[in-house]
């Protein structure tokens, strides 16, 4: 039968400090990308109308 890990350690070999930078980075992109997406459409609605 496989090996199992234990959900309470992780994985062994995974680098959670990297992963949880990485997914820092992932969450200030998709912030920013959102408000210049809004600030867009407002500068659009207000310029083309």
């Amino acid at each position: 039968m496989a090996d199992h890990h234990p959900t309470t350690g992780g994985h062994p070999e995974m680098d959670y400090p990297e992963h949880e930078k990485t997914y820092e980075l992932f969450l200030v992109l998709a912030k920013w990308t959102t408000i210049l997406t809004v600030g867009i459409l407002v500068f659009m609605a207000i310029v083309l109308l």
